[in-house]
């Protein structure tokens, strides 16, 4: 039993690196803008489908299609901050909750309305198989997600340490009244990095298709990682993100291999619950 243990542990590292990816735009939303998007999943579903019918209609590989998921959905995230977000920026917690969770829903009855529930896979994808090191196999589509997951989350990081709109970005969710003051449009900026999360998303979602079956109820499951993965990293914390979403990707691979796969996501939430009692921030929370 223990020789697999290092089989779990890479695959497990893998998918917490794409994981990472995903809760990367969730972090930037809501340490910015202080919202709790509940649609972010469904985003993700979004971008699962636009692979799946560029491969289906036009024969366009889900590496094809990782820029036209990226930009799909940062335009539709774009449209929803002016429809949307927008309006709800001041109001309660409790509204903003509410109406995110009805996008949500509302996204994935669209899906399924126009898609049906049914669960679809991308027959033979560039990307397929896998290969043996030291005895331990490696899946392909996993390696590479895991790769351009890196790949993108080092270049937001850049970006917002590096870039002008980026030191903008941190400077409003620092302080929006001061930022205001220095001739900085908040306004602008929030409409930016909602569309960033949503590319981020995006980009995980055509990842994601190459393996993952493609259905209008794949971004529940992500959405709750995502939200796990913020917590325990620290809201609006990059590298929190990054290292938390390798944690749990290790702890439910490794934990479904112990334990079994009916009690890996309960020692998920459990390492979860011990780090927000000792860490109410995160581990990498200010």
């Amino acid at each position: 039993m223990i020789a697999y243990l290092p089989q779990a542990l890479v695959s497990g590292f893998l998918m917490g690196l794409i994981y990472s990816l995903v809760s990367v735009g969730l972090t930037i939303i809501w340490g910015v803008m202080d919202i709790i998007n509940f649609a972010h999943g469904d985003f993700l579903m979004l971008a699962m489908f636009i692979a799946f019918w560029f491969y289906t209609l036009f024969g366009f590989d889900p590496l094809v299609s990782i820029p036209l998921a990226a930009i799909g959905i940062f335009l539709l995230a774009s449209i929803t901050y002016r429809l949307l977000i927008k309006r709800i920026l001041k109001e309660s917690l409790l509204t903003t909750l509410l109406a995110t969770f009805g996008l949500a829903l509302f996204l994935r009855n669209s899906a399924q309305f126009l898609w049906r529930a049914d669960y679809r896979t991308i027959l033979n994808p560039v990307l397929q198989g896998s290969f043996s090191v030291a005895g331990i196999y490696v899946s392909i589509p996993k390696l590479v997600g895991a790769l351009i997951s890196v790949i993108t989350v080092t270049l937001v990081y850049v970006f917002m340490k590096k870039t002008r709109i980026g030191r903008a970005i941190q400077a409003v969710s620092m302080d929006r009244e001061a930022a205001l003051l220095m001739g900085i449009n908040a306004d602008r900026i929030y409409n930016i990095t909602f569309g960033i999360g949503g590319a981020c998303v995006g980009i995980a979602g055509a990842l994601l298709a190459n393996f993952y079956p493609v259905s209008p109820q794949a971004g529940i499951f992500f959405v709750i990682i995502a939200f796990t993965c913020v917590a325990l990293g620290g809201f609006g914390s990059i590298l929190g993100s990054l290292i938390a979403g390798v944690i749990i990707g290790i702890v439910e691979s490794v934990g479904g291999f112990l334990i079994g796969p009916a009690f890996k996501y309960a020692i998920v939430f459990l390492i979860y619950l011990l780090v927000v009692l000792i860490r109410p921030k995160g581990l990498f929370g200010w």
